[in-house]
């Protein structure tokens, strides 16, 4: 039997949104179904990611400024997709992503104010045409999503922001979904952790009748 090509599944968010732990639970959920998914997170996913996730994510670096934040994550997305998802996906896998595109969007684009044509020409040329079959959007408010990530240890160069910055990301991330209303699920990530999965296991669904053994 010929290999089809395998799903992308992207987790978006904000802060203390509860990705890691659907990540998880979604996992075990794809098991059950016979998947075995590739786990894989932004930035990072590859040594090159991992290395521009530390320099991004460090609080000491005051002086990175919009623009080079915004390349570093492209660059970090451009050998994740190169190196590991787009490999993946033509040999039938299905990936799981703890952010993707959507994140520059929201981060830097809603977040920081970079234009959204610059965000878009370098997702045209870096993410060379590969696009989430489905993009879970955990939502819940700034207040709720930053009291839980406050309990998770010191805060890194991106948690230090301001609420009115989360706000707007938020925003940025509504407005995203509410534009794609095809890939975009929006989740109640203000619920348990199990009636959030129960949420996403029910985006998710319609794709297992697509499952080849």
């Amino acid at each position: 039997m010929p290999i089809t090509r395998g799903r992308l599944i992207t987790l978006e968010g904000g802060e203390g949104a509860g990705k890691s732990t659907l990540l998880s639970g979604l996992r075990e959920l794809l098991r059950a179904h016979g998947i075995d998914p590739l786990m894989t997170r932004e930035p990072g996913g590859t040594p090159v990611g991992e290395a521009v996730r530390a320099v991004v994510l460090d609080a000491s670096r005051s002086e990175l400024c919009p623009e080079a934040e915004l390349l570093l994550m492209f660059a970090s997305r451009a050998q994740l997709v190169r190196e590991v998802i787009a490999p993946a996906l033509a040999a039938g896998r299905w990936v799981l992503c703890d952010r993707f595109t959507d994140a520059s969007y929201a981060y830097q684009g809603g977040g920081r104010g970079q234009p959204v044509d610059r965000i878009a020409e370098l997702e045209n040329w870096a993410v060379a045409g590969v696009v989430p079959d489905i993009t879970l959007l955990l939502d819940l408010p700034v207040s709720t999503g930053r009291a839980r990530a406050a309990g998770r240890g010191e805060a890194d160069r991106i948690e230090v922001e301001a609420d009115a910055f989360f706000e707007r990301i938020r925003d940025a991330y509504r407005a995203r979904a509410a534009a794609e209303p095809g890939r975009f699920r929006l989740i109640d990530a203000s619920a348990t952790p199990d009636a959030v999965l129960a949420q996403a296991g029910a985006a998710l669904a319609p794709l297992f009748g697509g499952v080849t053994s």
